[in-house]
């Protein structure tokens, strides 16, 4: 079992460097660390008094490691999570906030429990999660990423500009189908072909 530290040096490498894409919702981002973030943590690292751009590229790997451990992990309560989903979902709150745990909360109550979906994860949502894992836990931790896996293809559905974080130019699975599949099972990858598939009616 990898420490929570691991998995966040892991999800700084994925995320990569600094980057400014007009189409991203996040806007300037570095590591992973968006601006909106920095400025909600009042991270002036300039000391210009204010939080911009250039602050976001100041933003050392090391920092944005202690970021994700504090704010992504040890704030949210993941640590109340099975072992086999600390990985994918600390992950996707890095990726998409709250939602990764409305995401597993969604799929838990399609499963049979009774829990709320409300992107907040409480006793109930762990209780559940644990009850899952007993079950199987790979085939969960497998469930979980097919679930974030979708919750891409959904979002890229409805927002064209992001299709391109879903779909390479080339037709292939772009970077957040491959971030998903990451964790999950080869057996349950996507084919090319199934990629295609899913993805046509984009034009």
């Amino acid at each position: 079992m990898k420490t929570v530290r691991q998995i966040a040096e892991e999800i700084v490498a994925r995320e990569g460097g600094f980057v400014n894409d007009p189409d991203d919702p996040g806007g300037a981002t570095n590591h992973g660390v968006t601006i909106h973030t920095m400025r909600r943590l009042g991270l002036d690292l300039t000391g210009d008094g204010r939080v911009d751009a250039a602050d976001v590229r100041a933003l050392g790997r090391a920092q944005a490691v202690d970021i994700y451990i504090r704010h992504y992990f040890d704030a949210p309560g993941l640590a109340r999570l099975p072992d086999c989903l600390q990985p994918s979902v600390f992950d996707m709150f890095v990726n998409a906030g709250s939602n990764a745990i409305r995401i597993l909360q969604q799929m838990l109550a399609r499963m049979g429990y009774e829990t709320t979906v409300d992107g907040a994860l409480g006793p109930q949502t762990a209780k559940h999660a644990h009850q899952a894992a007993a079950r199987d836990p790979a085939l969960l931790a497998d469930a979980y990423g097919i679930e974030r896996r979708n919750y891409y293809y959904r979002l890229a559905d409805g927002r064209p500009a992001s299709r391109k974080y879903a779909r390479r130019q080339n037709g292939g699975k772009g970077g957040w189908i491959l971030r998903a599949e990451e964790f999950i099972s080869p057996r349950f990858h996507l084919s090319d072909a199934d990629h295609r598939k899913r993805v046509a009616a984009w034009g």
